[in-house]
């Protein structure tokens, strides 16, 4: 059965940050309720003009909405509850063979995969892999994946104690560079003490241990305003989108 999906978007100010063009994401799965939420911080230039992207089903292709700029999808999910978002990563060689994307390739991810392993045998079938990032890629079964390509290999990080974090460092070889992350350390310990806590979960309270990764907009190269440019919350299971722009 496909579902619809409920759309807010929310503008406001945000802050509490370090640097610009630097990403978090979370996949988290609630042990009482069993329902799945993602939230990304996504971290670049104010002046670019991010925008939402909804395409209803075709014969073929899955209705799908994304968010990006410049006609290329940054994240996005489906009507099957597949999400996929990326992250900028140390500079790594690629399998040969493999080649970089030469189109949208969230969009057509989104537009022809359910799961994770569909997703993962798409990216095999056309030798995409990427040189200078990594992609989360989960769905709605609670599956999910940090895909990455190290020294001519494709990686993959399973998801592990309902949670599965990534920031701009390599998770299958944390010595290449951009370790520890402070971002990556904030969501964990706020993670940690939303469970101790052990209340009820929601969209929001899971949103809010992104807070301390969220990067406060400045002035960073010739005085470009870099910071968290959106911030994105979905609520897989019950098929619920909220934006934060700005």
């Amino acid at each position: 059965m496909r579902k619809q999906m409920v759309i807010f978007f929310v503008l406001c100010g945000l802050f509490i940050g370090q640097e610009a063009r630097a990403c978090s994401v979370l996949y988290y799965i609630d042990k009482h309720t069993g329902k799945i939420y993602v939230v990304n911080n996504e971290d670049y230039w104010y002046d670019v003009e991010a925008y939402i992207q909804i395409n209803p089903a075709s014969r073929n292709k899955l209705a799908r909405l994304w968010y990006g700029w410049d006609d290329f999808a940054q994240g996005g999910i489906n009507e099957a509850g597949l999400f996929f978002d990326g992250a900028v990563t140390p500079e790594q060689e690629i399998p040969g063979g493999n080649r970089g994307p030469k189109r949208n390739l969230g969009d057509d991810i989104l537009a022809r995969c359910c799961t994770v392993d569909e997703a993962l045998d798409l990216l095999e079938k056309k030798d995409i892999a990427l040189s200078n990032a990594h992609m989360m890629i989960g769905d709605s079964s609670g599956n999910a994946v940090v895909v990455e390509w190290l020294d001519g290999q494709r990686k993959i990080v399973q998801i592990a104690d309902k949670r599965l974090i990534m920031t701009n460092f390599l998770l299958s070889d944390t010595s290449r560079g951009n370790h520890p992350c402070p971002r990556y350390q904030s969501i964990e310990k706020r993670l940690d003490q939303m469970e101790k806590a052990d209340q009820p979960v929601d969209l929001r309270t899971v949103g809010n241990t992104m807070a301390g990764a969220v990067q406060v907009p400045r002035a960073i190269e010739d005085e470009r305003v870099g910071g968290t440019l959106y911030t994105s919350f979905i609520n897989i299971s019950d098929m619920e989108f909220v934006l934060v722009y700005k």
